[in-house]
Formats: structure tokens, sequence, C-alpha cells
């Protein structure tokens, strides 16, 4: 018989909650988030936090990056979570391959249903922004925009409005009143915020029985033709999101 094992101590508890904490905070911010982000997030004592980022890269929860200024998720932290299925149905795949032959920008479709973006459908040809950049700051992209209307309070989605090119969104009125318009106009859009030599469009897709936000669709192209946007390839974009809809419920 194996022995009974030892009582928790009094303070164990609580060390178990601030390092589950931690690793929630990890995927919340994505890879990269640093120690000093972390501590600031959960409002840890600095030395408590790297105490317990080095027990959870020491075991396998958590990597340092090769530049040593962030961490990600280890290997141990995916048997932690049922897998989850990203590629979309065939039929959502032509429909969105449809669109593509129509325009000459960049198409991607992307998941809501974990609260945050989750390509479903990057277009090879030209290759959408890296997840975990549009995971982490979703103020700069379209997609992210979409998803923080969406939300009864976008400033708990967001972990402070990051400078990422002159263009960026960092006013947290204006970016309300953009917020504001998106979900007015059922249209997202970044003009070169997240990379300056690009910009995007999105448009949400809603699940056809309770029309809860469950994905986006978006074309990406130069900034220029992002602030004015043609009629016609709005009505495209618009159609096919309404294509995608009863496939992605």
């Amino acid at each position: 018989m194996s022995p009974d094992p030892a009582p928790l101590s009094g303070r164990q508890p609580k060390a178990v909650r601030s390092a589950l904490a931690v690793l929630e905070e990890v995927v919340a911010a994505g890879p990269g988030v640093t120690a000093k982000e972390i501590s600031g997030a959960l409002k840890l004592p600095p030395a408590t936090t790297y105490r317990l980022l080095n027990l959870l890269v020491a075991e396998g929860y958590l990597v340092r990056l090769p530049d040593l200024r962030g961490f990600a998720l280890g290997r141990r932290a995916a048997r932690l979570s049922v897998p989850v299925t990203t590629r979309p149905p065939a039929a959502a795949r032509a429909i969105v391959g449809h669109l593509r032959q129509q325009v000459r920008w960049g198409v991607h479709l992307a998941s809501f249903r974990t609260g945050r973006i989750v390509l479903l459908d990057g277009d090879p040809d030209h290759p959408p922004h890296d997840e975990a950049l549009l995971a982490r700051y979703p103020h700069a992209s379209a997609l992210g925009k979409l998803l923080l209307a969406d939300q009864a309070d976008w400033r708990a989605a967001v972990r402070g409005l990051r400078q990422l090119t002159a263009h960026t969104v960092i006013d947290a009125d204006r970016l309300d009143a953009e917020l504001a318009r998106c979900r007015e106009d059922r249209l997202a859009r970044q003009c070169g915020e997240l990379h300056a030599d690009r910009g995007c469009l999105a448009v949400p897709i809603h699940d056809v029985t309770d029309g809860t936000l469950v994905a986006g669709l978006a074309l990406s192209g130069p900034p220029d033709r992002v602030a004015e946007p043609n009629t016609e390839l709005l009505d495209r974009l618009r159609e096919h999101a309404a294509q995608l809809a009863p496939l992605l419920a």
C-alpha cells in the first residue's frame, strides 16, 4: 500500500494558485511576455514571479525564448488541454478559396471561439501576421478589433495599448470610438497599425443560431486601399462571410 501523501502546508495552496495564474497569464499574453509584465498583471512581487517562472521552466511547462527576454508555453503545457481542431470544413475552405480567386488581396479566416484569434485558413500567397502577435495586440489588427468590439469591456481584454507603428491607435478614447463604429458598420480596419506596409479589412461571422461572434473574414492589402475600400470589394467580403456563417456554427 502506498503511504498517505503528506498534508499540504498553509502556504502551498496559495503557491499552486499563483503558479497556475502565471501559466494563464502566459497563455493570455502570448509568447514573449516578460517577467515584469507578468508581475504587473498579476500584482505579484517580482521575486515571487521569478521564482515561479524558474520552477515552471524547470518542469517544462514554460520555456525561455532564445533572446532571453520573454517566456512561452513549453512542451508539458500542451498536456493540460484537450487538442482543438482548427481546420475548417472543406465547404468553408472552398468559400474562402473562391474569394481569393476574385480579389488580389490576401484572404484570411480566423476563429474567435476560444476568446482569442486563432487562424483557421491563412492565405498562403499572402502570409498573415504571426498568430501570436495578433493575439497579443488585438488593438492593432482588424480581426482583433472585431473581437474587442464584441466585448462588454474591451479594456479588460487588452494588456496595454502598445504602439507597434506610427499609425497604431494607442489612445483609449479614440480606440473606443473606433470600436463603436466597428459595431455599427460591422466592419473593422487597420491601416498600417501592425506593420506599416500592410492594412486589413475584416467583417464578423456570427453563429446563425444564437448570434454569437464565432469568426472573422479578413482582407489584407496596401494601407491606402484599406483606408478607402470600394463598395464592390466590401460587398464580396460580406457575401462570402454570410456563406461561411452556417458552416462555422
